[in-house]
């Protein structure tokens, strides 16, 4: 099979009809094998029968049905999982992601040898309380990942080799960093393409406004802290041991002069527990140690979760047991 067309959607039941129109004259000029699978995450809409009526007309359709909403990445999971396609393309059903765009990604993948081609919104339709954070996340995206030629990490129109998104796990909200998590897989031959951005049609925008900015920095900090020290914890383990000591070990050095200097005048009473430095420096080993490897440890333990990516899917069209 030439392409697998993965499509994350919520609520978007007026849309689905013409993108799966928009997909099927783009794949049939151009004469590709390919399937369609649409992910319904939790939809309180008519969106499950949408597809499964475009099913029962349509081989090519695949649907996978959660029985609530987990988010844009646990659907691009389950949707990668069951890819067949040479070539996967990602898109978003709101119709803002233009199926024309379709042949030039599948073409930089199978003949300029991309390992992943991202989407590039240069123009966008959006409004400026949108736009303006997603400059300013791009940015810091650009710098902590060292991938300098992307300028939209979260353009939902992307193209992958199918190596990749069997060799990825995209998890919580990782999806806006997987261009991140190919690099560090070894998959280092990231391309992006200007993409054409259309207003949308139907419905209202899934945006978040600044909560998700928020998590999605959070996220990417938690990504390349995994990234940088997931597998060589001793260096950030020892680093931190060896600060936590010295700052211990000069408090320690303060006190015991201060008490020697009290002896020596006679002042024999003055305790160890008298000096401020015991207490900061009691503190700063206990509480920071303490909050620093909670932290860590815990995301070690989310990481390593035999039930991370275990969705419950109530129903399925046209996918192989």
């Amino acid at each position: 099979m030439d392409i697998s067309v993965v499509i994350p959607l919520y609520n978007e039941e007026e849309s689905i009809p013409e993108l799966y129109q928009w997909i099927a004259r783009v794949m049939d000029e151009h004469h590709y094998s390919y399937e369609i699978i649409f992910i319904n995450d939790g939809s309180t809409d008519q969106s499950w029968k949408v597809i499964r009526e475009l099913s029962k007309d349509h081989e090519e359709v695949k649907g996978i049905r959660f029985r609530r909403n987990y988010g844009k990445s646990p659907a691009l999971y389950c949707g990668f999982k069951e890819a067949l396609g040479d070539v996967v393309i990602t898109m978003d059903a709101d119709l803002q992601d233009s199926p024309d765009e379709i042949p030039a990604l599948y073409q930089m993948v199978t003949v300029e040898g991309y390992d992943l081609v991202s989407g590039y919104k240069q123009k966008r339709y959006d409004p400026i309380s949108k736009t303006i954070p997603t400059k300013l996340f791009n940015a810091t995206a650009r710098k902590i990942s060292g991938i300098k030629n992307l300028h939209d990490f979260n353009c939902g129109l992307k193209a992958y080799r199918q190596e990749v998104v069997k060799n990825i796990e995209v998890y919580g909200e990782m999806h806006r960093y997987i261009p991140y998590l190919a690099k560090n897989a070894g998959f280092d031959r990231i391309g992006e393409k200007v993409v054409q951005h259309q207003a949308r049609k139907y419905g209202s925008s899934k945006f978040m406004g600044l909560n998700r900015f928020v998590n999605g920095y959070l996220d990417l900090l938690t990504l390349w802290f995994l990234s940088t020290f997931g597998k060589k914890p001793m260096h950030v383990f020892g680093f931190l041991g060896t600060i936590m000591f010295f700052i211990g070990f000069i408090a320690a050095i303060i006190i015991g002069v201060d008490k020697l200097w009290a002896l020596s005048h006679g002042i024999a009473h003055r305790l160890v527990t008298d000096s401020p430095y015991f207490y900061i420096s009691l503190a700063m080993m206990i509480i920071g140690t303490q909050f620093f490897l909670a932290g860590f440890i815990g995301d070690l333990i989310s990481r390593s979760s035999s039930g991370r990516n275990d969705y419950q899917i109530a129903e399925t069209v046209h996918l192989e047991d």
